[in-house]
């Protein structure tokens, strides 16, 4: 009964209810410990990833594209007449009966499986050792690579993790390099497997998409941070023939690029692109040692070589575009795990300070925790206290709650009267966009002045007194000027035009 288009269909459909329910039922289960959070969170992926390609199914199946449908409802139910309407119904009612009295055990069994089942199993996550399943991030190949490039400088491990990020600090004529290129690929790579692992239910795609539709209109207007001073005009060379000659060292490697791309890239030169593939590829390698300007003019198509210049800045602008690009989004993806680059910061700072032997012992007792983790997942935790909840999913001890005071409750009217727990978290938030978005609306700095004000009339009124006290000691020219008369006597400013109006001076 399964094998009709319309059965088909109906299943689908049905397909669709219950992912849909069993992505709800499992996002409104509370997960014991930080794994089993990134368990539910790739569990639901993997419900919406298989929505989306039953969706694509439906849409194949409604498009009717061999007229299957069609044909099966003419046959089976439609008619011309209306009276034989309900014997066709009829008559495919009893099918489905007899069908159904043969076989009494028969079911319809989804393409996909069992959907239970798909709630009991453990995602295959991979995860480095450095990475702490998700906890903090490995970029100790990104490290390396950087300290070995023309443009990276001698630094520590940990001082790299919280400034990889700042790539404005570059300089222009080193972007260009083949070498920064694909350092930048690189950290995208991985900062976007790093995502997708730690955060699957973040659509990544939609993301870049925003962002890149953001990006062309800042780049018109050259607006796009360390790139402010681009030529806004020279945008016309398509991407598609732009060749970076850095990537090749021989002609053989650029004749493997193909007839098409190599005629492209050189129309996009001015240059001839006739000949055969071998001509083509060697007339451009000749710019990898020979500027555009001083190549000679047989190489160039007639009435083209006055535009060469334009064509070359052209080239190079697009090659700006695609790097500006990867550097937003590497922006873009550094503010989403923000939280994590501070954690792996932090951390290569603790193992600056531990030996050899304290950082094996930590790794051990990190795999052991591990270990137990998974036969205590089904266990409830008991937690009479209501201890908060350590990165391990278990309480803290009660000592480590009463050092840091996380029974004692601040409230900070600033931050839309957010509660911080404990002495360590209330003064650690002044520093903390939420804590700097609420001195912004007020329009009052956020500096030290204002440690430790919460109220917003308080610090209202304490900006009200700094700006007076910032008047008294501004320059007041007419008491503060001074002037002196021909016998030696000192005025202000005030005083001496008075007495000089009056004929005393």
């Amino acid at each position: 009964m399964a094998s009709t288009v319309l059965e088909a269909t109906r299943a689908k459909h049905e397909d669709l209810e219950r992912l849909e329910r069993l992505a709800v039922r499992e996002l409104q289960r509370e997960p014991a410990n930080a794994r089993d959070r990134l368990y539910q969170s790739h569990r639901v992926r993997h419900m919406l990833d298989l929505v989306v390609s039953t969706s694509g199914k439906l849409v194949e199946i409604y498009e009717d594209k061999d007229n299957a449908r069609k044909d099966e409802i003419s046959n089976h139910i439609s008619s011309q007449v209306q009276t034989e309407i309900f014997p066709k119904f009829y008559d495919r009612l009893k099918e489905i009966r007899d069908y159904h009295r043969r076989n009494p055990s028969a079911r319809f069994v989804s393409e996909t499986g069992d959907f239970e089942e798909l709630l009991q199993e453990e995602p295959a996550i991979e995860f480095t050792g450095e990475e702490a399943f998700g906890r903090y991030m490995d970029l100790h190949e990104l490290y390396n690579e950087l300290i070995n490039t023309k443009f990276g400088t001698p630094m520590e491990y940990s001082a790299y993790v919280g400034t990889f990020s700042q790539v404005e600090k570059i300089a222009h004529n080193l972007k260009s390099s083949r070498q920064y290129r694909e350092y930048l690929e690189h950290i995208l790579e991985y900062l976007t497997s790093f995502l997708y692992r730690t955060e699957p239910l973040q659509d990544i795609e939609k993301i870049f998409a925003k962002l890149e539709s953001e990006f062309e209109e800042q780049w018109a207007n050259g607006e796009v941070p360390g790139w402010e001073n681009k030529d806004p005009e020279r945008e016309s060379a398509s991407q598609e023939s732009v060749i970076d000659l850095e990537y090749y060292t021989t002609v053989e490697e650029l004749v493997e690029l193909g007839p098409e791309k190599l005629k492209e890239a050189l129309a996009a030169r001015g240059l001839k692109s006739g000949g055969t593939i071998q001509q083509r590829a060697e007339r451009l390698f000749l710019l990898k040692h020979t500027p555009l300007e001083q190549l000679d003019r047989k190489h160039f198509v007639k009435g083209s070589h006055s535009s060469v210049s334009d064509n070359g800045n052209n080239i190079k602008d697009n090659l700006k575009k695609e790097i500006a690009l990867m550097e937003v989004k590497m922006r873009r993806l550094c503010e989403l795990l923000d939280e994590v680059i501070v954690r792996t910061k932090e951390n290569a700072e603790k193992k600056l300070t531990l030996t050899y032997e304290e950082m094996e012992a930590e790794r051990e007792e990190e795999e052991v925790q591990a270990d137990s983790e998974s036969d205590d997942e089904d266990q409830q935790i008991y937690n009479p206290l209501k201890l908060p909840m350590g990165w391990d999913g278990k309480p803290i001890p009660y000592w480590l709650y009463k050092l840091h005071g996380l029974g004692q409750e601040f409230k900070c009217e600033i931050c839309g009267n957010h509660s911080y727990w404990g002495r360590r978290a209330y003064e650690r938030h002044f520093k903390e966009w939420r804590h700097q978005h609420g001195m912004r609306c007020l329009g009052i700095p956020n500096t030290k002045n204002f440690n430790e004000i919460t109220s917003i009339q308080e610090a209202k009124e304490l900006w009200e007194r700094i700006q007076q006290r910032q008047g008294l000691n501004k320059w007041r020219p007419d008491l503060e000027e001074e002037y002196e008369d021909h016998e030696g006597n000192i005025y202000n400013k005030k005083t001496y035009a008075d007495l000089q109006r009056q004929g005393l001076i």
